[in-house]
């Protein structure tokens, strides 16, 4: 490829489309080998622990070291050889120890692949949203194709074929990285990267990252156990892949054409506009559950009415990130800010709605899950509000 930025789009569409593949089918994957839910919960919530430090780690060895292309390789490599290992196991305790492994590799390329695409992208008044979104679009057109016909092909030729698809769509991944151009920073430092710890302390970074950790945690229902719900609520596979695919094609809308209008409010905006449209979404599908007696028909309104409000609940929220977290932690920081966003953002949040969606479920059921999520998406704005109006901090020296 002779852009840079087809390049970079073409690693976002396949790192996605590994996305697309498992977080929505590996559930089912796991019903088939027989784990309970609490196990089910339990083993998704393994991508957030991992992302708890990995990310870190991947994001402090690309300061450090510069060489932050190098380093994507080697994560994509890592991923490919885990996503094999899930060929040969079927009990808990395997299956568990190479999901981990997968996701610790595969932890490293999104801190390390969006601050290499920030300093690509930075202008004088931030990362430029429309150049960013023409990329990051790539991204939601690899999750949509793959949701979408992976959906219609296992339910074709069956659950059991999971692990097969998982290991290819992870040999394109590393394909994509391995045609990865090197920048310009891929040097080694002399002088030590500046600290963070620092700017965490700093109440405007500390209510946005506060922000992130609800506005994730209200969404970690939906990546770990909506699948299941709707299984519950009679759909199929295909029509489970149809749903997911509908989120996305309005994420891609937002991305492409996010140049147009994500100059109408400002970041922080944004991100009460997110916490907002998240609270409903999740009292629409909360309320779409069965325990209602909503007929078919109304049930799939409902629910197709939610999946598209995900332009604004993740799309605008990803892009209203990576805009603050750039500001936040500029030049040398910027691969560890990517880190913490997926760190504290993703990572912590992911754990306690991993493991806590698992036992509200299997206790109370799907409802109280999504209730619980619609609750911390209020909590993710009155956070957004009070990150808008601290003091900006002073800019990092990086």
């Amino acid at each position: 490829m002779k852009s840079p930025l087809a390049a970079y789009g073409a690693l976002s569409g396949t790192y996605f489309a590994a996305v697309g593949l498992f977080n929505p089918y590996a559930p089912l994957w796991f019903q088939s080998l027989g784990f309970s839910t609490l196990l089910i919960g339990a083993i998704a919530s393994l991508q957030s622990w991992t992302r708890v430090f990995a990310p870190y780690a991947w994001g402090w060895l690309g300061d450090h070291r510069g060489k932050r292309v190098g380093l994507i390789r080697l994560a994509c490599a890592g991923a490919l050889l885990a996503a094999l290992g899930l060929l040969g196991v079927r009990e808990a305790v395997p299956v568990a120890v190479v999901t981990a492994l997968l996701f610790l590799a595969n932890g490293g390329v999104v801190p390390l692949y969006e601050a290499t695409l920030a300093q690509l992208l930075n202008t004088a008044t931030g990362v430029d949203p429309q150049r960013y979104g023409r990329v990051r679009v790539w991204g939601s057109v690899g999750f949509i194709c793959s949701v979408t016909a992976f959906g219609a092909l296992l339910e074709r030729v069956g659950i059991a074929v999971f692990p097969a698809f998982v290991a290819a769509v992870n040999a394109l991944l590393l394909l994509a990285a391995l045609r990865l151009p090197a920048t310009q920073d891929e040097v080694r430092h002399a002088d030590p990267a500046p600290p963070v710890l620092a700017l965490l302390r700093q109440p405007a970074v500390a209510w946005f990252f506060a922000s992130v950790f609800f506005t994730v945690l209200a969404h970690t229902s939906l990546y770990a156990f909506f699948s299941l719900y709707l299984v519950q609520l009679g759909y199929g596979k295909t029509a489970v892949g149809a749903l997911w695919a509908v989120s996305v094609a309005v994420e891609i809308v937002f991305f492409w054409f996010q140049g147009r209008w994500f100059h109408r409010l400002s970041p922080h905006g944004w991100l009460k506009l997110v916490a907002v449209v998240t609270t409903l979404r999740f009292v629409a599908v909360a309320g779409a559950g069965a325990e209602f007696g909503l007929p078919a028909g109304p049930a799939l309104g409902v629910l197709l009415l939610a999946q598209m409000s995900h332009a604004i609940s993740f799309a605008a929220h990803h892009s209203a990130c990576i805009q603050l977290v750039q500001r936040y932690f500029p030049g040398r920081l910027r691969g560890r800010g990517q880190a913490l966003y997926t760190t504290l953002g993703y990572g912590v949040s992911g754990v306690l709605g991993g493991v806590g969606g698992g036992w509200l479920v299997e206790t109370l059921g799907f409802t109280a899950l999504f209730a619980a999520a619609a609750l911390a998406g209020a909590l993710a704005w009155l956070c957004a509000w009070h990150a808008a109006t601290r003091p900006a901090p002073a800019a990092a020296q990086a």
